[in-house]
């Protein structure tokens, strides 16, 4: 044979090969398609198409595209030489979304190729209500970032004039610069998140979220969900596709968790793990989450003596007790009482348009005299009082404005002993605690807002001072 004869032998078998690999893949294809030449008239049409339209393919070939599909725009296509592309069209009944595509050379068209996107309409709405929840569902987890982003307080925020206080800004700018876990007590009041959210802010981690959860106030069966998420069906009611973690939403930034004292002992362990592990397994979930983030905790009570009655893991706080910093009470830094109370009048006033309100030198000294159980909160909640008690033409807190308790002194009997400073104290708090009652109609979650403290403290602090529920 020829060399030349045996060279087309080669390339018509070849192009056999290749003609029957094209016809699998478009015969293989879910969808149907269908190619014609410049004028429209059929090439091929696959087999998914030619069952859709009820025709035998082979017959199809050679054929005017209209013959077969009377209101197809394939020869149209084919002059215009411009594409049509995710247009309806309604054949047998159904409308369907195709592509119309013409296959130039040199600017000429040779062909056309026509392809079904989707065998049904519905097909597209179905995928543009998925994509609306999906859409839906970003903006909720952006906007719950950016709330949790939204940090208000910087180390600055914290008014402070006492030397401790001091001390300890310069201890939280020391953490701020490391990873490791802080651990910040103090009395309800004394402003534990305001250095939580300082130490976040002066971090590198400022630019990602601050999380904060309070673990008193989530019902015990709904904060493991709270702090580790759940994947989707995994108990009644959970919302669909899950929902992420506080540990999860917290990557890269700090989580918070205020009230630590107050974690279930069946958490504690839990919580321990992810300490160790910086990863977390959600609900219903097989697959460990891998998080980075940084830990600030918050408690009011003494770890150590819950330690002692068997009621905190000393393992957890060994973790949680790398940074300490100790807030004292109000009645400990009384430098910082004026200032404080200055810049809440200030705050207090630009929230309400008013003229900057002053404090007379005899209410000044009534602030500080007085022993406020209730810290800073207490504080707040009795220059407001003060402020709802002033005339509206006056610019000037007198000690007649302010609440009873801070400007009665105590009577002692002449020769007698006075009393202890934590009689003082718990007698403070027992009278704060009943006029707030009294004002709120022995409304408890009122109260405690007047308070300045959750309605959980509330009722042990009734129960410590014996006062009737």
């Amino acid at each position: 044979m020829p060399a030349v004869q045996a060279l087309d032998l080669f390339s018509h078998e070849r192009m056999e090969t290749q003609l029957e690999l094209f016809r699998g893949i478009f015969d293989g294809l879910p969808t149907g398609c269908l190619i014609t030449d410049a004028k429209g008239i059929i090439l091929y049409i696959n087999k998914p198409y030619g069952r859709f339209l009820e025709v035998d393919p082979e017959a199809c070939v050679g054929r005017h595209c209209t013959a077969i599909v009377p209101n197809t725009r394939m020869h149209l296509v084919a002059a215009s030489g411009r594409a049509e592309m995710y247009k309806t069209q309604r054949i047998k009944g159904q409308l369907l979304v195709v592509h119309r595509i013409p296959i130039k050379k040199r600017g000429s068209v040779l062909a056309v190729f026509g392809l079904v996107m989707f065998s049904d309409v519905k097909e597209v709405e179905g995928l543009a209500k998925k994509l609306s929840i999906l859409e839906t569902k970003v903006k909720l987890y952006e906007k719950e970032l950016l709330a949790l982003r939204s940090t208000r307080y910087t180390l600055d925020s914290i008014v402070s004039k006492s030397r401790v206080m001091g001390e300890l800004k310069k201890v939280a700018r020391r953490a701020a610069a490391s990873a490791f876990p802080v651990l910040i007590t103090g009395q309800s009041g004394t402003g534990k998140e305001l250095f939580a959210q300082g130490i976040h802010q002066a971090s590198d981690r400022r630019v990602y979220p601050f999380v904060r959860i309070n673990c008193a106030a989530i019902p015990r069966e709904l904060l493991e969900s709270e702090l580790f998420g759940y994947e989707k069906g995994a108990f009644s009611g959970a919302r669909r596709g899950g929902k992420p973690g506080k540990f999860e939403l917290a990557h890269k930034g700090t989580i918070f968790l205020d009230e630590i004292g107050d974690l279930p002992m069946e958490m504690q362990p839990k919580l321990l793990r992810v300490l160790e592990e910086k990863e977390v397994e959600r609900l219903g979930g097989r697959v460990p989450i891998r998080t980075n983030f940084r830990l600030i905790a918050a408690t009011n009570q003494d770890l150590g003596e819950m330690i002692a009655k068997g009621h905190f893991r000393q393992d957890l706080y060994y973790r949680l007790n790398v940074i300490r910093i100790a807030i004292p009470p109000l009645r400990e830094r009384r430098p910082d009482i004026l200032p404080i109370a200055r810049h809440l009048l200030r705050h207090a006033a630009e929230e309400s348009t008013l003229d900057e309100i002053g404090l007379s030198e005899s209410a000044g000294k009534a602030l500080t005299a007085y022993t406020w159980p209730g810290n800073v909160r207490e504080l707040a909640n009795a220059l407001n009082r003060a402020l709802a008690a002033m005339a509206s033409d006056s610019d000037q807190i007198e000690i007649h404005h302010l609440p009873f308790q801070l400007t009665r002194r105590p009577q002692t009997a002449p020769g007698s002993r006075p009393p202890g400073i934590r009689q003082i104290q718990a007698t403070a708090e027992k009278e704060a605690i009943t006029s707030a009652l009294a004002q709120a109609g022995n409304n408890k979650t009122i109260a405690a807002r007047l308070l300045g403290i959750h309605r959980t403290h509330l009722y042990k602090k009734m129960k410590r001072h014996g006062i009737a529920p």
